[in-house]
Order: structure tokens, then sequence, then C-alpha cells
């Protein structure tokens, strides 16, 4: 039922995990993908050998550049327009978990500066670079989380950079109507490589945050009983990029299993 041929996606993150499994579900869709990445070429590439191996043998390119930095982002988003003769679809995706836990009061400046700079600083230029690009017609979906409705203890930097980032879909979808869509999608837990380290502690004991507790801890929270595979989020970003969704903007889609119910 969804189409994407024709179209041209740029995934940040798109190496592995979500922003893997989304350049991967966009291509089958018939899009083609420019996959974006900091310093993993190799996951990138294979990305790129994936799409252009699929069923739709969708074109796709790797485009490298720090996100962070306001000029690298000019010249990654114009790279991918240039290699795939414009962009309709951008799909923001990457980000930084902060492994540690770690309490406002000890937290350093360091900490704070260096994830706002990936998960907010970035999400701010990416779209500054693609939004004169993108057509009428254009979709913005941008990956927050639960963290950025409910809060995360221990983790209030990452938390403060999600909820940011729902609230900028919200200015962005009243900003840019009706020629672009802007819309968010906000995972819970999902079984990548960010989550690693939260999912292998074996008891609350090993953590001071909601986190801690290990997998089975986590699941037992989830009503579906399960954490999100990459491509339980990659579905709901593809269908906000479709035709499908042409009358949502500004909406915040919930992909966590029921952990947190919000409207």
């Amino acid at each position: 039922m969804i189409s994407l041929a024709g179209r041209r996606a740029f995934v940040t993150g798109g190496g592995r995990g979500i922003g893997r499994a989304t350049a991967l579900l966009l291509a089958q869709a018939g899009a083609s993908v420019a996959v974006g990445y900091r310093s993993r070429r190799a996951e990138a590439e294979a990305t790129v050998k994936a799409v252009e191996s699929g069923r739709g043998r969708s074109r796709a390119v790797a485009v490298a550049g720090d996100l962070g930095d306001p000029v690298s982002t000019q010249r990654v988003v114009d790279e991918a327009a240039r290699a795939l003769g414009g962009l309709d679809l951008l799909i923001v995706n990457h980000g930084v978990w902060p492994p540690d836990d770690v309490p406002v009061a000890r937290m350093t400046d360091s900490q704070w500066d260096a994830t706002q700079r990936a998960n907010l600083d970035a999400v701010f230029y990416v779209c500054r670079a693609t939004i004169p690009l993108l057509p009428q017609g254009g979709r913005i979906v941008l990956v927050s989380s639960t963290a950025g409705q409910r809060g995360e203890a221990f983790h209030a930097d990452y938390a403060a950079t999600k909820g940011a980032v729902i609230a900028f879909t919200k200015s962005l979808a009243v900003e840019l109507a009706p020629r672009i869509t802007v819309n968010c999608v906000a995972p819970g837990w999902v079984d990548t490589e960010m989550c690693e380290l939260p999912f292998s502690r074996q008891s609350r004991k090993d953590s001071l945050s909601v986190a801690g507790g290990g997998r089975r801890e986590i699941e037992a929270g989830i009503p579906l009983g399960r954490v999100a595979s990459p491509e339980d989020i990659a579905g709901p970003i593809v269908f906000l990029c479709s035709d499908l969704a042409r009358h949502v903007t500004g909406e915040v889609l919930n992909v966590n299993g029921g952990s947190v119910l919000c409207g």
C-alpha cells in the first residue's frame, strides 16, 4: 500500500540500528536513499550495499560528516542532494545516549554540551540545511524518545534533548505547513547497540536509573512484553513519509509497546 517510488530520502545515522532498518524499508517502498554517518564507514557502506541489492534495487549512497558542526552539516546535505538529484524526505535519526548514570548535581559541562550538540544542535543544523531543498509534499520525520516525554532520571541531558526534539517538531510543523509535513516518532526501548549496556545489567543494584535492572526487568514493564526491534520503529517512520500520512503533521507517534501511555 505504500509506494515511495521516485522519492529521495536522507537518513541520518543510517548505518546501523533504526537508521539502517529505515533505509532498507524506504528502499523496499521504492525510494532512493542517502545514508548519513559520522565515522563508521563500513556499516554505512554495508547499508548502501543492502539497499542496492534488495528487492527494489533502489539507488543508495553513503555520506559522511559531523552533524554537530554546521559547516559539515551543510556539506553533507548538499552532497546527499547532488548524489540523488534532490531530496524529498528527511529522517533525522542519529543521537547519543551517555552510558553512565549521572545525577545532575555531578554532571559535567562537557557531558551536557556533548549530548546537546549531538542530539539537539545537530537536529537543528540538518533541518535548517535541508528545508530549502524539500519540495511541496516533502516530509520530515524526527526520532525522539519516551525519555523526552516522561523524563529519565540520571540521564537528564538525554531526556532534555529528546523533549526539545518534540517541541521542535511541533514548531516546524506549523512553520512549514502546508508545503512540508513534520512528525516525530518516539521509541521506547529498542534492540540496538545504544541499549546494550542497560540490557546487560543484572539487577537494579547495578544502576541508579529507571533503566537499571537489565533486559528482563525492562521487558516486564512493557505491556506487549518485549523490546522493539529496529524494524518496529522503521515501519511507523516510513508510514509518516508516505501519502497515507499526508494529513498528519505535528504528531508524536509513540512506538513503545505500551510502556509510556501519553496523548
